[in-house]
């Protein structure tokens, strides 16, 4: 079969690799679709010190049961997502039901073989644990494929408790910006906010989330605009959805008393800057992290889809599994929100 193989540095290649078989408590599957995450466009662009090559990345798919092993309460021909980050099941976090901390995490497309591929093995534990969530016949192979990053989000705003009124500011407008957004006002946000530097996301995000105020991060006085929308007072919530350690900094400064932060979007090594405690301190701010997500979190990610609650589709852009290369340089240049590519 045909995999996108990650070998090191910045090297990437469409190799013929084994077509994978399902041991005892194994399943293979079809990757009907796949989604490039932007931990992907990352190592596309930097490379990764983290990932032991060769390896096939990707994690964010809709699957197709096609062999089931021994053991394996699965049929052919279903569809599935799976939650990628994997669990021991054993460990202090795995008991209180955060898999996603988990104390030896391994995950599709990091510790196992990712979904830039014509089929790929369904992991044991993957199985075993529960992973594995049953597609609607009503939500779309490309829309399912692009779920889970929606479960990351549910994740991170679990923790900022978004109430009816709050006045909500995300930093960037990629698909998960926008994503976010969307569900700030399915939580009852007054207003949300999109501050994004870039003037194609800006236009994107005005249409992709019309309910939303979309102002440009790049003019020196955009935060006393933000606090004009507002009222003065500053906001509720600040959700930091892109890689800018100063978006970390001046979002705590937006925030009203007993304000809530997630720091959402991960940062490069050498873009790090130091917040400023004392506004922690006297204003009683949380500070938030979040890293995946949980199965609870993806199924509830998949249910706001095929309810129509959520709009996916519309962020889409679908490539070919041989025009990948194209499908990330569409990320770079912001021509795509969220691009998939089908084997």
């Amino acid at each position: 079969m045909k995999a996108y193989v990650y070998h090191g540095e910045t090297n990437f290649s469409i190799d013929e690799v084994v077509t994978p078989t399902a041991g005892q408590g194994e399943a293979a599957a079809k990757i009907l679709c796949a989604s490039i995450c932007g931990t992907d466009l990352r190592t596309y662009r930097f490379g990764s010190a983290k990932l032991k090559t060769p390896i096939t990345i990707g994690h964010e798919a809709c699957y197709e049961i096609t062999q089931v092993g021994s053991g394996v309460d699965l049929k052919q021909g279903e569809r599935y997502i799976i939650a990628p980050a994997i669990g021991c099941g054993e460990c202090k976090s795995c008991k209180k039901g955060r898999t996603n901390m988990c104390d030896t995490l391994q995950t599709i497309g990091f510790q196992y073989p990712g979904t830039f591929a014509e089929y790929i093995k369904i992991p044991k534990k993957a199985i075993e644990g529960g992973y594995l969530i049953k597609v609607p016949d009503s939500v779309s192979d490309e829309a399912a494929s692009v779920v889970e990053p929606v479960a990351c989000a549910i994740n991170a705003q679990s923790f900022l408790k978004i109430e009816e009124g709050d006045n909500v500011v995300i930093y960037g407008a990629g698909y998960l910006g926008c994503i976010h957004a969307e569900l700030a006002f399915m939580q009852g946000a007054n207003k949300v906010i999109i501050a994004e530097i870039s003037s194609k996301r800006r236009e994107k995000a005005k249409k992709f989330v019309p309910n939303a105020r979309v102002i440009d991060s790049g003019d020196k006085e955009y935060m006393d605009e933000i606090r004009e929308i507002v009222g003065g007072a500053g906001v509720d919530v600040v959700i930091t959805a892109c890689p800018a350690g100063i978006t970390h900094k001046q979002g705590l400064e937006l925030l009203y008393k007993n304000g809530r932060i997630s720091l959402f979007g991960g940062l490069p090594g050498d873009n790090n800057y130091h917040l400023d405690s004392n506004l922690i301190h006297y204003k009683e701010v949380g500070v938030f992290g979040a890293h995946a997500s949980t199965v609870a979190q993806n199924k509830q990610a998949l249910d706001a889809v095929a309810s129509g609650a959520l709009d996916v589709e519309k962020y889409i852009s679908a490539f070919a599994l041989k025009d990948i290369e194209t499908a990330f340089q569409s990320l770079i240049d912001e021509t795509a929100e969220k691009t998939v590519v089908v084997p």
